[in-house]
């Protein structure tokens, strides 16, 4: 477990000798080199990657590029080599959307590719316990339902997406609370990345509509504003600070879609929307206060 310290002040109050502080420091130099190390090896791994596929340009390249690159970081994930653990982590990722791309170019027509191509990503970020692989494996179960591979365009089909990516956001919540610290991490993040999905779907239902069911935006629009609501509500009773943050930003999002979409963009509508703004920025930094205080209470 990473913790972040302020060794300065943790000296000036008497909690950490200059020596301990001088130590620590030395770990953190120490560590700080061998990120550097790795971020430089995964950008050459990238720019290698880059010059082969502009030297031999098709997509058998680019699926074989990512191929070697994903399992390589795949195996040092697995072997859980902690020293290379970010470069692992920067050609493996590189790798899957290489690998992901290019196979989702060639076959993406085929349903079974790519629910087969979501699934490995799944599986792939859990394996190798891989927040942003199992990030991109909900965008990739996303797109499997919103996209029309015949005309490569999106389907419109929002409300299918919204129920879906609820349902997901529901199990993940579930398998949370049930799973182990380390398993617990990967739902939450595949949880929140839902949740993103979600509030962006009803953003574009809000504006656009919804072809397929023939729904205008004002049905979304509703919809969108009910759901806030109800989850807002049961994130501040169940303290899931985050979720409040991210209901508040796209609360403010969902009221200046309808606000300007009403009045227009006038000097009267952008003042007092942009007052507005503020007073829904103080009173979340408010919640924040309060969200810290009482979770130094129960500590």
């Amino acid at each position: 477990m990473k913790i972040t310290l302020d060794l300065d002040i943790l000296v000036a109050e008497g909690k950490l000798t200059s020596s301990e502080a001088e130590r620590l420091k030395t770990h953190a130099a120490a560590d700080t080199g061998q990120l550097a190390i790795n971020v430089l090896l995964g950008l050459g791994a990238a720019a290698v990657a880059v010059g082969v596929g502009v030297l031999i340009p098709s997509l058998e390249t680019v699926i074989a590029l990512g191929a070697v690159l994903f399992v390589a970081g795949f195996v040092m994930r697995i072997a859980r080599v902690e020293q290379w653990s970010v470069f692992a982590q920067i050609i493996m990722v590189i790798g899957a959307l290489a690998l992901g791309g290019g196979l989702f170019a060639l076959f993406g027509e085929q349903l079974w590719v790519r629910v087969a191509l979501t699934l490995g990503l799944a599986v792939a970020g859990v394996v190798a316990a891989s927040g942003l692989l199992v990030s991109i494996s909900v965008l990739a179960f996303a797109a499997t339902i919103t996209i029309d591979a015949d005309l490569w365009t999106p389907t419109h089909y929002l409300a299918a997406a919204i129920g879906s990516l609820s349902l997901l956001t529901l199990v993940l919540y579930i398998a949370s609370l049930r799973l182990p610290p380390a398993y617990e991490r990967l739902a939450i993040i595949a949880m929140r990345t839902a949740i993103l999905l979600v509030n962006v779907a009803f953003f574009i239902g809000s504006v656009f509509g919804d072809e397929f069911l023939g729904w205008s935006g004002l049905y979304f629009a509703i919809a969108w504003a009910l759901a806030l609501l109800a989850f807002g509500t049961w994130a501040v009773f169940a303290n899931r600070r985050w979720v409040v943050n991210t209901v508040a930003v796209f609360g403010a999002v969902h009221f200046f879609t309808q606000w300007f979409m009403a009045l227009g963009a006038q000097p009267f509508s952008i003042l007092g929307g942009g007052l507005l703004l503020i007073g829904f920025g103080l009173a979340l930094a408010r919640f924040n206060r309060w969200a810290s205080a009482r979770k130094a209470l129960r500590a």
